[in-house]
């Protein structure tokens, strides 16, 4: 037996297709709802001309790509996509990357836009999100709708949670994780009892509750909810209906409902029944941190699982190229992702994140950073500890990451002294001017100096 699924799985890679669930009924019953139209103001200059979900990670894919391929790779392809915030990227994204279902047999990724269609007001919170389409939720007919946020990086099976909720007979479940009870008070944390019934919701306590038999663990909201459909149209009604609510799941939602309805919380593990990995990269250090984790040699977050692919838009780009091999002129790079239509023309990449259509140029250093799309480091530069944002050109003998007080006066510095550093912070306009000549790629076979 063991045999044959090794047979099976060499004719896949063969044939280059990936197997993903096989949808059950209880998935091809389920709406899928991503919100995605957050700002991400805590990743500043990031999210200045792009929703959140829409932000780069990990050399080739955006934000949202991960909650997008866990639904498919759980079976379920119902899909609808709240959008609002600056959300022409995303929109792009979505079209180029995500426009392969068949709605002819009742799969899509459909994209809804803030409407105002219940009112004069954009969306008011998340679930006023909800609440502004139920119109829409109400034409597809789910029994069952799973909300997901659009901007955190993990792989989970979205299946193992839906029949978790069926079972138990819940009306709303909400997904968690475990996390050391101080840290707790960046999130929504659940009280429970031992049967994993909320009891209590609290937005960052600043004296999170522990979890049952865990005194150093408290329970942190993922932002990942399911709910039985008739629950949640009588829910968001009233909600709707109360002024004083924030209409918000967090804020407002849960807290109200955990008391006369059925609420449970499904911690969320790996198969080996450890707590799973799941990063919410919403500032700068967080976003830094969880690119460089990538590097890794083993990296919790396995990118090349073909079992759990990724699924994203890729642009036709030539390979990764590196050149010249003389002493103290080497194109290399070690513990570091590089993408397609890079060129490191002798330049060394070290414990960094290169997004595609990079070229680094002769004599130059990157360690520990995220480079985005379509950057151009001159020679002899320095970049250390940085996040280059998409487009920007680096100047020949520039130094970055080294002088924190010389690095302030231009650029964004972290809390954690993470560089931030935009096209704009170097004098290069883009909107008004276009991407810079610099900045575009060459494709000759000669490298260039």
């Amino acid at each position: 037996m063991a045999g044959n699924n090794e047979m099976e799985s060499n004719y896949l890679v063969q044939y280059n297709y990936v197997e993903t669930k096989i949808a059950t009924e209880v998935t091809r019953k389920t709406l899928v709802l991503i919100l995605a139209g957050g700002e991400g103001s805590r990743l500043g200059e990031l999210t200045k001309w792009r929703a959140k979900p829409a932000v780069p990670f990990g050399g080739k894919y955006r934000m949202i790509d991960f909650t997008l391929s866990n639904c498919v790779n759980s079976g379920l392809r119902r899909i609808g996509v709240l959008t609002q915030y600056k959300s022409h990227s995303l929109i792009r994204h979505l079209q180029q990357a995500w426009n392969f279902m068949r709605a002819e047999i009742g799969e899509f990724v459909e994209i809804i836009p803030a409407q105002q269609r219940m009112s004069k007001d954009w969306y008011r919170g998340t679930a006023d999100a909800l609440y502004q389409n139920i119109d829409i939720i109400h034409r597809h007919a789910p029994q069952y709708v799973l909300v997901l946020g659009g901007d955190h990086i993990y792989t989970m099976d979205y299946s193992k949670m839906l029949m978790h909720h069926v079972n138990s007979k819940a009306d709303m479940t909400v997904a968690c994780i475990e996390v050391p009870r101080m840290e707790a008070r960046e999130f929504g944390v659940m009280s429970v009892d031992e049967n994993m019934r909320i009891s209590r919701f609290t937005e960052k306590p600043a004296n999170p509750e522990p979890m049952p038999g865990k005194p150093d663990t408290a329970l942190a909201s993922m932002g990942i909810y399911v709910f039985s459909t008739s629950f949640l149209y009588d829910t968001l009604i009233a909600d709707a209906k109360d002024d004083s609510s924030a209409h918000d799941f967090g804020k407002s939602i849960i807290p109200r409902v955990i008391h006369n309805s059925t609420a449970i919380a499904y911690p969320y593990r790996n198969d080996k029944g450890e707590v799973a990995y799941w990063r919410d990269v919403g500032t700068i250090d967080a976003y830094w941190k969880a690119n460089m984790e990538l590097c890794s040699i083993k990296p919790e977050l396995n990118l090349y699982d073909r079992n759990w692919p990724i699924w994203t838009y890729q642009e036709q780009l030539p390979p990764a190229k590196f050149v010249f091999d003389d002493e103290g002129k080497r194109g290399a790079a070690v513990n570091s992702l590089i993408s397609g239509g890079c060129i490191v023309s002798g330049a060394f990449v070290k414990n960094s994140v290169i997004f595609y259509g990079t070229r680094i140029e002769t004599h130059s250093v990157v360690m520990d950073s995220v480079v985005l799309p379509g950057v151009n480091i001159g020679r002899n530069c320095r970049i250390i500890h940085a996040i280059i944002e998409k487009g920007t050109h680096i100047p020949d003998n520039t130094i970055i990451g080294e002088d924190h007080a010389a690095d302030a006066a231009r650029f964004h510095i972290s809390e954690e002294g993470v560089v931030l550093v935009t096209p704009n912070m170097m004098g290069q306009d883009l909107l008004l001017d276009g991407t810079p000549k610099q900045c575009e790629l060459v494709w000759e076979s000669q490298a260039g100096t």
